[in-house]
């Protein structure tokens, strides 16, 4: 009768011990995992906030992807015998405060408003890249490639989104926020 395959691949279970740099690539996970969830809720109010319909179809994408991107991290957790735990992340709670000020204090409808939550939808990118691309590279410290290649998988993911928000930010919204007049 032929065994069950483990959910766990052989190569982890033997040599993925509990070390400082195993429990960091845990911990950051876990805020990653938060992170992301965050993020879900974070692009729902970009989507109510613009007004650029290039923009907003940007945001509704991103929110697709970032779906996509947690249920990477639950693999990767299965893959590490974890159950997926999300941790607070205070750099993006801060970061995600940032873009709810800003909604606040743009005037609805304007390309000033639209330019300035591209800015702080690539706040929320930059930071995602740093988070994964350090946790590719621990990953393939770790000697965990296929988890650091399912990683890179969500990293290219951001940085592409990073690299859209920014052409439409050039191309379709920046031009037009000098002429607006004051909103006081």
């Amino acid at each position: 009768m032929p065994q069950a395959t483990p959910t766990v691949p052989e190569k982890i279970r033997s040599s993925y011990s509990a070390t400082p740099l195993r429990e960091f690539f845990l911990a950051s996970l876990k805020e990653i995992y938060w992170a992301e969830q965050e993020i879900m809720t974070g692009l729902k109010k970009l989507q109510k906030a613009t007004s650029h319909p290039v923009l907003i179809r940007a945001f509704k994408d991103h929110e697709h992807d970032t779906r996509k991107h947690i249920a990477r991290l639950e693999k990767v957790f299965e893959w590490l015998n974890e159950q997926p735990q999300a941790k607070k992340c205070l750099a993006m709670e801060g970061i995600l405060k940032e873009a709810d000020e800003i909604i606040t204090q743009t005037a609805e409808g304007t390309a000033t408003r639209d330019a300035t939550l591209v800015i702080a939808a690539r706040k929320v990118e930059h930071y995602e890249i740093a988070c994964y691309g350090g946790l590719v590279a621990i990953a393939y410290t770790l000697g965990q490639d296929r988890m650091a290649g399912l990683l890179q998988k969500t990293l290219q993911d951001e940085e592409h989104t990073d690299l859209l928000l920014s052409e439409i930010a050039m191309h379709e919204i920046n031009f037009k926020a000098p002429d607006e007049p004051d909103q006081e």
